[in-house]
């Protein structure tokens, strides 16, 4: 009768060691993705790694052509007014070691474009600070969701210490800032065929 109560005891200590390993786990898991690691929101898609710095490389691959991508993202340090929840973010999309796009998504959505491209294309006029060059650019307006980044604001900003868009948006202008320093700039030669270049003022 005696060994009753002890049984029941070993069992509820076994239970509670597996409950407090259960939790370590799942700090351990949350504090490795918050040291440089994301879940992507795309199905076909990796979990992210840290790309060097605030940097994070998302791997994948196209099921029909075999073509291997990755998607190198970094997110602003600040929010827009409209959403406190979701952060600016660039994002560069490659394949099959190089660049296809590069784009800005604001996390809010895009006021109207207000200038025409070369093309006759829409475009949403910005200013662009790459360390302490500043520039007026025009970029693609996609869907009112993004804007396709031009390849040389790309390169000025994967070698950047500052980066910083100032756009117009249903509230008021406002500016995302950016800290792109730490990218391991190897990984994206390779993945992209992109290499950094300082911004000319012009």
């Amino acid at each position: 009768m005696n060994g009753l109560p002890s049984s029941h005891k070993l069992n509820r200590t076994a239970l509670a060691a597996k409950a407090v390993l259960a939790c370590v786990t799942l700090l351990c898991a949350a504090s490795a993705l918050a040291q440089g690691g994301a879940m992507s929101p795309y199905p076909d898609e990796k979990d992210g790694v840290s790309a060097g710095g605030k940097w994070t490389m998302f791997q994948s691959e196209d099921k029909m052509t075999g073509a291997k991508k990755v998607r190198f993202e970094l997110v602003s340090d600040n929010y827009f007014r409209e959403d406190p929840e979701y952060k600016p973010r660039v994002d560069l999309f490659c394949e099959d070691g190089k660049l296809k796009l590069a784009d800005f998504n604001p996390g809010v959505r895009l006021p109207p474009p207000n200038r025409p491209g070369f093309w006759g294309q829409p475009q949403l006029g910005v200013t662009v600070r790459v360390d302490d060059v500043h520039n007026r650019k025009g970029w693609n307006w996609v869907r009112g969701h993004f804007l396709s980044m031009d390849k040389g604001t790309t390169r000025g900003l994967i070698g950047a210490q500052v980066f910083k868009i100032e756009m117009p948006t249903r509230s008021g202008r406002q500016i995302a800032e950016f800290s792109p320093a730490g990218l391991n700039l190897e990984e994206v030669r390779k993945s992209c065929d992109l290499t950094p270049k300082k911004p000319s003022k012009d």
